[in-house]
């Protein structure tokens, strides 16, 4: 049986997960982001205790389909900015209906009603939060962010940045910057 869990967002939530669903005595087969895979079908009683579990955590099961679909958007897009060594260097609607095997007009709607914002703005605000970190760490030039994060130019970049943060990237790297968002609050 498949679970699909809201805010799992990095290797952690995984391992969070999973330690909550064994101590309620589940056996999970896969954890991934997203999604749990169970060795069984649990009872309306099993989600229940799952669900409070989970809660205390801040995750949340998901039994809508379309919100499902949205986290599934969600959780594809984080893997690609946060976790994807590669630069991206890749066509996010080609990339989303291959990930989720569906057309990406129906994603887009989907996604759209769920969030109240589109695919494209969520993807900008994880590549703006994927700078921030960068930035942080102030390993790569503003130069080699803009590359990596897949930006036509740093002048591109800045003025996304500028747009999303209020401020520069300069700016931020000099410390009068709003903090950085967890990856479940982008």
């Amino acid at each position: 049986m498949k679970l699909h869990i809201k805010n799992m967002v990095c290797n952690r939530c995984k391992m969070v997960v999973k330690a909550e669903l064994e101590k309620l005595g589940f056996k999970p087969l896969l954890v991934e982001l997203g999604e749990v895979t169970l060795a069984k079908n649990i009872t309306p009683e099993d989600k229940i205790r799952i669900s409070f579990g989970l809660n205390h955590f801040g995750f949340e099961l998901l039994e809508d389909k379309k919100t499902q679909i949205a986290e599934q958007v969600k959780t594809a897009i984080v893997n690609l900015v946060h976790y994807t060594r590669e630069p991206l260097k890749i066509n996010l609607s080609a990339y989303l209906s291959d990930q989720l095997k569906q057309e990406y007009a129906g994603l887009s709607g989907i996604f759209s009603e769920v969030e109240n914002q589109t695919i494209e703005k969520y993807f900008i605000a994880q590549k703006i939060e994927k700078a921030k970190e960068m930035l942080t760490y102030g390993e790569l030039t503003l130069s080699e962010i803009a590359y990596q994060l897949n930006y036509s130019s740093v002048a591109h970049l800045s003025a996304q940045f500028k747009k999303v943060t209020g401020i520069t990237p300069s700016a931020y790297k000099a410390g009068s910057a709003d903090s950085r968002k967890t990856l479940d609050e982008v």
